[in-house]
């Protein structure tokens, strides 16, 4: 896998993340509004991209581990952080969640 192949599936992971930043930030605004199906819905929505990016990421894995990669890229890098980090903004949104629905209830 060349330098540039693995760039353009870190963009992948950097714009597959966002999107499911996007939906994450969607359900809490929905939880905090009392919508709190809307705001599941939005986790799963989250989930769906997660998975697609961790699909992407796991492609990288078996390259490396076959040993056809070639130097990780900062590109790369970046989209990791932003999965990793949406990851943990989605575990702490099902607990707000949960304390929204708790509180509405």
């Amino acid at each position: 896998m060349s330098k540039e192949d693995n760039m353009l599936v870190g963009f992948a992971i950097v714009a597959i993340a966002g999107y499911a930043r996007r939906e994450v930030m969607q359900a809490l605004e929905c939880a905090k509004n009392n919508q709190i199906d809307e705001a599941k819905a939005h986790i799963e929505k989250c989930n769906e991209f997660i998975t697609e990016a961790h699909k992407e990421q796991t492609q990288i894995l078996a390259k490396e581990a076959s040993g056809e990669i070639a130097d990780m890229s900062f590109i790369m890098v970046h989209g990791q952080d932003h999965l990793m980090t949406t990851m943990a903004l989605r575990d702490v949104a099902n607990y707000v969640i949960d304390l929204y629905q708790t509180i509405h209830n």
